[in-house]
């Protein structure tokens, strides 16, 4: 829409931000139909000519456990052989040492490991406890740091478990701790359930601080369950933070929480931003395209705001 959102600036919040675009890995995990390589290959490529600095590509987990990614192998080769070098720039998940090989075996550069807040949802995604966890993840980081590679730790059910309840700040802050300790570059802190709400985000926030971990080495990571996802950005920008996740066109959930809807939209994302002044790099016209593309590709409409709002009368 011309000259829409108008820019009217807040003051105190950071100038620019980061977009980490999970959507062909968070956003894509769920969906029961298998997607074509080729078709998520063509996702990844059209999500970097939008202009999102990051995409996160796939994860290099068991097929047994999201038979979705099965091709993650595949999916890496084909991006390689499309994007050359700067497919090795493309963060992947890995959950474990084999996972790393893998990634290390295709020359990539970034990767992730995925932790829990909660023994429940530790047990049900990792078949571990939250203390028995990071003897996995310590040889993973380990090794990654010593083949050059940047490491990023997910931490999810931040906000609110749905078998344990709330979940303790400071036992939040112990796990983002011990992972940082680790030799994780960043910590993106999951509301896996979208629970999250403003005061929590920045008491949360707040409380990594006062442990001496400042909002630089901080993303968040916003489901939308209940309309607070972009409350929940506003209240981290005020705390500091210019590193949020997102998935284009909203898509995707969390298979071990079968309360929790889509991502925050990057569409919706992006259109909060611009009218705040907050620079970000991203072309809306182009991503929320891309996102009525994936949308036929999957056959639904998508669920993020912003797209349908912006999505012609024909189509």
């Amino acid at each position: 829409m011309i000259g829409l959102p108008m820019v009217v600036p807040e003051p105190g919040l950071p100038a620019a931000v980061t977009i980490y675009e999970v959507g062909p890995r968070d956003g894509l995990q769920n969906e029961q139909g298998i997607i074509p390589t080729a078709t998520k290959a063509a996702f990844v490529r059209r999500l970097l000519a939008a202009g999102l600095p990051i995409v996160e590509a796939t994860s290099f987990v068991h097929p047994r456990w999201v038979p979705q990614l099965a091709d993650a192998a595949d999916l890496m080769t084909a991006l390689r052989a499309e994007l050359g070098d700067a497919a090795a720039e493309l963060p992947v998940l890995v959950p474990n040492e084999r996972g790393l090989d893998r990634a290390v075996e295709l020359g990539l550069r970034h990767v992730a490991v995925f932790a829990s807040a909660t023994d429940t949802f530790a047990e049900r995604n990792l078949n571990r406890t939250v203390d028995s966890q990071f003897e996995m993840f310590a040889p993973t980081v380990d090794r990654a740091l010593a083949q050059g590679m940047d490491v990023r730790g997910y931490v999810s059910m931040c906000f609110g478990d749905p078998w344990e309840g709330a979940v303790p700040i400071d036992q939040v802050v112990a796990v983002g701790t011990r992972l940082l300790d680790l030799g994780v570059g960043q910590l993106s802190l999951g509301d896996t359930i979208g629970v999250a709400t403003a005061g929590h985000v920045r008491a949360l926030v707040a409380a990594f601080a006062a442990a001496g971990i400042g909002p630089e080495r901080l993303a968040l990571h916003f489901h939308d369950t209940y309309g607070q996802a972009l409350t929940n950005v506003h209240a981290g920008l005020q705390a500091g933070v210019t590193t949020y996740d997102a998935s284009a066109g909203g898509l995707g959930g969390c298979p071990y929480a079968h309360s929790a809807t889509g991502n925050l939209a990057t569409e919706d994302l992006v259109w909060f931003l611009t009218g705040l002044g907050i620079e970000h790099g991203v072309d809306l016209t182009a991503v929320a395209a891309t996102s009525r593309w994936m949308a036929a590709e999957l056959g639904r409409p998508s669920p993020s705001a912003v797209v349908r709002a912006l999505t012609p009368p024909t189509e």
